[in-house]
């Protein structure tokens, strides 16, 4: 119960910082309370795949815990499904939880079409059921906000958390604890901050052709007298991603964070890239834009 109600506060801070709203955190709240210890309904039909090819199995798997992750057909999917940032933090827990993680994909695509190319380009090698009658949310209700839609469960399917931890550092690292059974969630308080300077806010990335990648940089300067700790980059949509080094900075040194933007079709576009670290100001909201076309 204590996880459950830490969960709730972490969540609705999460939500009421980009909502600036109360009336969201009673709305998030009262979403979760319903939904933990329910039990998820899965029908006996569901067919995965690798990249649309190959039928990996026909049934729901059987494991200690599930990370069920629902897209709709509602907006962009890539930038729903963030399959990069996925990929590493299950290879992640692939490498330490002895294969006792499950992660079950259910896309239901406006364009077939369209999802399959970008589960080949983006070389999403996982098995997805391609949820043609959206017929996992017919029989369970989702929750309307989308950041509901992804649950972590137990061997009985029954909710222990909500909420995607591509967008947030804190509901990953509470999806972390329970599945390895940690009895705190560390807290950035503990953590000695530093200050920040950064060279740009936003880039504008002008026209190009939206088939090629694009790349910028923001330089993060450590102006403080402790070193500089990222803790996560999480970016708005699955079409952009950023590399950069996991080695604390020393003071009065530089970080780079090297964005890419591959667009999925001709778009203008406005990105965020919100970085988590221990300065005085994190998180850091910075901007790409342009056109691609």
């Amino acid at each position: 119960m204590l996880k459950v109600i830490l969960y709730i506060n972490i969540f609705a801070a999460l939500m009421s910082f980009h909502s600036c709203q109360k009336k969201v955190n009673v709305e998030i709240a009262n979403v979760v309370k319903e939904w933990t210890n329910s039990e998820i309904k899965f029908d006996s039909g569901y067919v995965f795949t690798r990249l649309g090819k190959d039928s990996i199995y026909n049934s729901i798997p059987k494991s200690g815990y599930k990370i069920l992750v629902y897209t709709d057909s509602i907006g962009c999917v890539g930038c729903n499904l963030r399959l990069p940032q996925w990929k590493e933090w299950m290879k992640q827990i692939d490498s330490i939880s002895d294969n006792k993680v499950s992660f079950l994909f259910f896309v239901h695509p406006k364009d077939e079409t369209d999802l399959l190319l970008l589960l080949q380009r983006q070389n999403f090698n996982v098995p997805v059921c391609i949820d043609k009658n959206n017929s996992l949310n017919k029989l369970n209700h989702f929750p309307a906000n989308a950041m509901l839609h992804t649950f972590l469960l137990d061997e009985h399917n029954k909710v222990l958390a909500i909420g995607n931890p591509m967008h947030n550092p804190k509901i990953k690292e509470l999806y972390m604890n329970i599945i390895f059974d940690k009895q705190k969630i560390s807290e950035a308080e503990d953590k000695k901050q530093t200050k920040v300077m950064i060279d740009k806010w936003c880039i504008d990335l002008g026209a190009f052709d939206w088939k090629k990648q694009k790349s910028c940089e923001f330089i993060l300067t450590n102006i403080g007298k402790e070193l500089l700790v990222v803790d996560n980059v999480v970016t708005s949509c699955g079409c952009t991603t950023v590399e950069y080094s996991k080695v604390p900075v020393q003071p009065e040194k530089n970080l780079i964070l090297k964005v890419n933007y591959i667009a999925d079709h001709p778009e203008y576009f406005n990105k965020t890239i919100t970085v988590y670290c221990n300065a005085e100001d994190s998180p850091f909201h910075l901007k790409i834009s342009g056109n691609a076309k």
